[in-house]
């Protein structure tokens, strides 16, 4: 009698499976006698145990082993006949006493959804273009050129090129200062240090600090209330105000690098000066950008296949990759040097909403790949491969580095399948073009 699929709702199904125990007679022998020739007892040789006292030992598990198996054996068979796309591995539920005639087991499973792919056509993207001026390149070499900052003392003769007239403390400034804090008072746990340096300007410290800072010269002192923000990082200061005292020992202006030909070469530019240097630094940005458009767009067109598309999801596979995301998150702590980071409490639920949306994602892709033929191409990785490798210092090496690992060209693979279908939706789809400065693309999400 064949074995009847029982659809139990949704995603999940259930068989019942049924063997007699005779046909497990022969494989049971044999399991016995291995175990046998290796058993040792008081009073016999290795080898020499009475089938007795082996079958006493060993029986029962040998029994409940080989009954899993075949109960297994005949899942897997009815799975490949029924041609039953499985979601993840059954659980085998045994059904009969284990000295009965006849074997029963109930097999519950998932199986794979049916993916509807809603109407790519009527669905609506954004792809943004970006054009790098000469004025991109400018702020690109300032932040190079504030890489290699260096500070001098207010009032030197190179201060600004005024000969020192103005020696108190500005916006881009270095001062180094003593500070003490006090909350009715009394010193607190962090409100004290010496010859502790920042940049007025760069927001390392609370704002009503570094205004009290700004015009103040070597030598000043200064009070003023500071009132901490309700959600400040530290907990006993918290939504309090403690009253600073202030002396700046030094007051340094920035002395950045003259953009020229010297300054092209301390980046590595060898030929061509300033010309060179600034031709290299569009061509990055131009990479830059043409990465970060690929990437908002491929997110955007995930969302809407993720919105256009009805099925349910497996349990199975989100409880699978919640714990791999939970992994993934403690392998990170411990390359961060997080202390005992192999055995901190990381929930695999925190992971739910995430690990839901990831398998959707692959279920959508997997299909749509399949329907439109998007896979990925030998030349297709090699391509994105050869782009990746151009951007280090020996691309051959770079390339071998992918070649020789199978999980990294899985990776590129994965990319690649991803761009492809990123391309087929938008060849469906209908794709608004908005133009925007790179700093605004720097700012999208």
């Amino acid at each position: 009698m064949a074995a009847q699929i029982e659809n139990l709702g949704q995603l999940d199904r259930k068989v019942t499976l049924e063997f007699a125990r005779a046909d497990l007679a022969k494989a049971r022998e044999d399991r016995l006698a291995k175990l046998g020739k290796t058993m040792k007892a008081p009073g016999f040789r290795p080898g020499k145990v009475p089938k007795t006292m082996v079958e006493k030992q060993y029986g029962m598990q040998v029994d409940f082993e080989l009954q899993f198996d075949k109960a297994q054996e005949l899942f897997y068979d009815l799975a490949q006949k029924e041609k039953i796309q499985l979601a993840g591995e059954p659980r085998l539920d045994p059904k009969s006493e284990l000295d009965a005639d006849k074997i029963v087991f109930d097999a519950y499973f998932e199986v794979l959804p049916e993916v509807k792919i809603g109407d790519i056509t009527k669905a609506e993207v954004t792809k943004y273009t970006t054009d790098i001026s000469d004025a991109e390149i400018d702020r690109a070499l300032d932040v190079l050129r504030k890489q290699q900052v260096h500070y001098h003392p207010r009032g030197d003769a190179g201060d600004h090129g005024d000969g020192g007239a103005n020696t108190a403390a500005q916006a881009g400034d270095q001062v180094v200062i003593d500070f003490v804090g006090k909350i009715d008072g009394v010193e607190f746990a962090g409100g004290k240090a010496e010859n502790f340096e920042y940049v007025l300007g760069e927001g390392r410290m609370l704002p009503e600090f570094e205004a009290a800072t700004l015009g103040l010269k070597a030598g000043d002192s200064k009070t003023f209330p500071l009132s901490f923000p309700a959600d400040y990082h530290g907990k006993d200061v918290a939504g309090k105000t403690a009253d600073f005292t202030i002396t700046v020992k030094s007051v340094n202006w920035a002395h950045l690098p003259v953009v020229d030909d010297a300054f092209a070469l301390s980046l590595g530019v060898t030929e061509g000066g300033v010309a060179k240097m600034r031709a290299e630094v569009k061509e990055n940005l131009d990479r830059e950008t043409k990465r970060r458009i690929t990437s908002l767009l491929k997110g955007e067109v995930m969302e809407k296949l993720n919105s256009i598309c009805e099925f349910d999801v497996p349990k199975s596979l989100v409880a699978q990759e919640q714990e791999r995301l939970a992994e993934s998150a403690r392998q990170d702590l411990i390359q961060r040097g997080i202390p005992n980071a192999k055995d901190a409490p990381i929930p695999a639920e925190m992971f739910a909403e995430q690990a839901v949306k990831r398998v959707r994602l692959g279920l959508i892709l997997s299909d749509l790949v399949k329907q439109q033929n998007l896979s990925a191409t030998a030349d297709q990785i090699k391509a994105e491969i050869d782009e990746q490798a151009a951007t280090y210092e020996d691309p051959k090496e770079v390339v071998r580095w992918f070649y020789s690992n199978p999980n990294r060209l899985k990776d590129v693979e994965n990319l690649v399948l991803e761009d492809n279908v990123m391309k087929y939706f938008t060849s469906q789809a209908k794709v608004i073009d908005k133009a925007v400065t790179f700093e605004e693309l720097s700012k999208l999400n």
